[in-house]
């Protein structure tokens, strides 16, 4: 298997994302709209004027015409008008009206639009959400991107119409905008936290994440990986951790984990196939390994997909 694997499309792909819906909303004088859902990741491009993010952590950010933003999970955010308002807080149990032409309004209905903006929500399928999630940023801002705002209205276009195969182009839409929100972050510098896009912005270190990426099943150690980053044993262990938010050898067992359940959960992967895949010896070892990291059997899981 060749090294060129993209570990940022792996992790995406596994994350199997499905749209929940596609919002076209405008909005006028005062309003705000709580982010509640932490099931759903957010994301969201501005059409036309400004408004604001208001984190929970007081660090606000304006957003601009063109600039597109991506909460693969974060909790604790305000949507908000540039304007600092008293009005209440809309969520998903206090939705906005709905105009006749099926956009939505906030604030004030006598004045004109102010903001144009276009919303979705999707869900992420994979059994192993959290993990994955943990590699990702929890909050993407991309300044003023054509294609990005190009992929969220065909994600709303396709989403309203009623065509054969529409969950698989969405599916396949939705993993091309979540790579190119993530793959401009680290264009434009490092990522904000730890995790794979700051893993993947030091050179040295992707060498050895794509290589452990292709090579899965290999015996891997520190040792080799550090070869692969063309570092020492302890510069290449602190820096990986430093980056990514895991040790090494952690990254590499949540890693072979996660292929592991997508494995388990096809019809035609029998126990020994999976358990070689994943780089263990012998069905019996990978089952004592999973059952430890997982909570459940590989049996179990692979006829639930849920542990318990």
């Amino acid at each position: 298997m060749s090294d060129s694997i993209d570990p940022l499309a792996e992790v995406v792909t596994l994350l199997q994302p499905a749209a929940r819906y596609t919002k076209y909303v405008q909005a006028a004088g005062g309003w705000r709209v709580r982010r509640s859902r932490s099931d759903l990741a957010f994301y969201c491009t501005v059409i036309e004027g400004s408004c604001r993010i208001l984190r929970d952590d007081g660090k606000d950010i304006v957003l601009e015409a063109g600039d597109f933003v991506l909460a693969p999970a974060l909790e604790g955010f305000t949507l908000s008008s540039m304007q600092d308002s008293d009005t209440a807080v809309l969520n998903e149990d206090n939705p906005p009206p709905r105009l006749p032409d099926g956009r939505y309004h906030l604030g004030r209905l006598d004045l004109a639009p102010e903001v144009q903006l276009v919303v979705g929500h999707c869900v992420f399928d994979s059994p192993d959400t959290p993990l994955l999630l943990s590699l990702l940023p929890d909050l993407v801002v991309v300044r003023a991107h054509a294609r990005l705002s190009t992929l969220v209205q065909l994600v709303g276009e396709e989403f309203r119409a009623a065509r054969p195969a529409r969950e698989m182009v969405l599916a396949r839409l939705l993993e091309v905008l979540l790579i190119e929100a993530l793959r401009s972050t680290t264009e434009a510098g490092a990522a904000p936290t730890p995790g794979l896009l700051r893993g993947l912005a030091d050179a040295r270190l992707a060498q050895a994440i794509r290589a452990l990426h292709a090579r899965p099943a290999e015996n891997w150690n520190v040792v080799m990986l550090a070869r692969e980053a063309a570092l020492s044993r302890s510069s290449f262990f602190e820096r990986f951790r430093r980056e990514v938010g895991l040790a090494p050898m952690e990254y590499l067992l949540a890693w072979r984990m996660a292929l592991a359940k997508r494995l388990l959960l096809r019809a035609d992967a029998g126990m020994a196939e999976v358990a070689q895949q994943v780089g263990y010896s012998s069905a019996s070892t990978f089952s004592v390994a999973f059952t430890r990291h997982v909570g459940v059997p590989p049996s179990q899981f692979s006829l639930s997909g849920l542990p318990g």
